[in-house]
Order: C-alpha cells, then structure tokens, then sequence
C-alpha cells in the first residue's frame, strides 16, 4: 500500500489519533502526516501510506488556509476554548471596524510567538509538556508570513475569519494578538484548515471512511514538481542511488521521476546536468 491519503480531521483527536485510526484501518504501520492539527481543529490533513511517508517532505503544503471562529472579550490561557478563560468585559460595538483595521498590521512577514501549550519542542520537550507540569514558558519568537486575513463575519463577541498563511503559523496566537490590538482580548474558539497547497478539504474524507481506494498517486501528489520519464538505462541507476546525466531546464532543483511504465520511481536533485537521486522507491516497490 502506497500514496497520499486527505483526511478531514474530526473535532477531538489528536493528529496522532488519526494516525492510530488510519494504521488499524488500513492494516499497516507505515502511516505518517504533515502539518499538526491541534485537537480542537477540524479539517485537512495530509498523511501518507507506506514507503510515500519518506516523500512527505517533497509534498507542496504551502499556504496553509484556515477558518477560524475567534472570540472577543476574553483571553484564554491556550489562545483557545480549551483554556482557561478570562472574561475582560464587553466587546466594543464596532468590532468589525476595529478588526479591519488592525488586520494590515499582521500582514506580510511578521515576527510570531507561539502559544505556551503548542508542539513547539524547546530542547526536545513539547512546550505544552513543560507548560502542563507547570514550568515556566517564555517560547521564542519566530519568522512566518501571513499573506492574507478576511473577516467572513463579525457579530456581538464573535467573528470569523479567513486566514491564508506559511506553514509554522499558529493561528491561535493570530487570534490572540489581534484580540489584544483591538483592544478586548480574544482566542479561538474553532478552527479549519480548509487548505494545505493545492490539497483541498473538499477532497478529503473522514478516517472511518479512508481505503485504499482513497490513496493519490505520489507522481499526482507531488505536482507541482517537474516530472520526467526516465529511460530503462537511467531508472537503473536511479534504483541504485547513482547519479546520471540529465538534460533539465536550469529552474528545475528537484524533480520527480517514472519510469516508461508511468511507475513512480523517486525524487532527484538536478545540478549542473546532472541528476542525483534523493529519495527512491525500493525496488521492490517496482518488481
């Protein structure tokens, strides 16, 4: 068994129960994903089957798009519902236009501090760990860049909003960030990841409903990589891990490769006319 399965991810599990689910499911062990999703999220997540768990690396997961319920008013300790929640009082009644206005200052390349209780490791321990044994936690700020935010709705203490940003973005301190431009507090209170790339959660299905029939091709999962058909003598090569003259435009750095079956054979990395192969199927997989 071998591909990319798109699971809507379901309220309450962890992105590793999803994983635990798909294992028993599918009857393999070999199952991994890209991009956690905290418990309280719904939607996208991308997870691969098999041997494809190596090639998750290459997948094109970027923007990340959410949709996000966000709560004015209040403060929680986890940026979300899950928190504790500390009411500040009452929103003010021209919410939305405070919202729009603060919304230009989170745009573009920003410098983000992750939420204390995230999957942030800070020498090998998950801040949510050292957070729930009650240690201190002072994360450190880090680089994301968000391209765009719109407000879907925005009514009494809460909005929703449209959120298309990098992979590494923590849209719960988004949200917390903003509460406290705008002046009153705020956290989320839902959150979907309605996007990862070109992967949709149109696509997608629920973990109980996951088979092999649901698994994408990697050589279709990979686009938008450069694809080539190798020919019998080079795909040898490539099988072996050897590096082999190829003729490829000069933008190209990676690429996918299959063989004239249409098999999908691995990644290679392309430099100066030549290509040397990264992550190749075994051989197996071919026979």
């Amino acid at each position: 068994m071998l591909g990319i399965l798109l699971i809507d991810k379901p309220k309450g599990l962890t992105s590793h129960d999803v994983v635990d689910l798909l294992r028993a499911r599918l009857g393999i062990r070999r199952v991994g994903h890209a991009g956690t999703l905290d418990p309280l999220a719904t939607g996208l997540l991308v997870v691969a089957v098999g041997p494809a768990t190596r090639f998750l690396q290459y997948l094109s997961l970027e923007p990340k798009v959410y949709e996000v319920e966000a709560t004015f008013g209040a403060t929680s300790t986890t940026f979300d519902a899950e928190g504790e929640i500390e009411p500040l009082g009452r929103p003010p009644e021209d919410i939305e236009a405070r919202i729009e206005s603060e919304i230009p200052s989170f745009l573009g390349v920003i410098q983000q501090v992750p939420p204390a209780f995230s999957a942030v490791k800070v020498k090998g321990v998950p801040l949510y760990k050292r957070a729930r044994r009650g240690e201190a936690v002072r994360p450190s700020a880090r680089t994301v860049h968000v391209a765009e935010i719109e407000t879907l709705r925005a009514e009494g203490p809460s909005a929703s909003l449209r959120i298309v940003c990098s992979g590494g973005t923590y849209v719960r301190s988004l949200v917390n960030d903003l509460g406290a431009k705008v002046g009153c507090g705020a956290y989320v209170s839902a959150l979907r990841r309605t996007r990862a790339g070109s992967f949709t959660v149109e696509e997608a299905v629920l973990p109980e409903g996951a088979s092999a029939e649901n698994l994408l091709p990697l050589a279709e999962a990979l686009r938008p990589m450069p694809h080539f058909v190798l020919s019998d003598e080079n795909r040898a090569a490539a099988l072996v891990g050897r590096p082999f003259s190829f003729d490829a435009p000069d933008s190209a750095n990676k690429v996918a490769l299959s063989d004239s079956a249409n098999r999908f054979v691995g990644v290679a990395r392309v430099d100066c006319g030549w290509a040397h192969p990264e992550c190749i199927l075994p051989q197996e997989v071919h026979s």
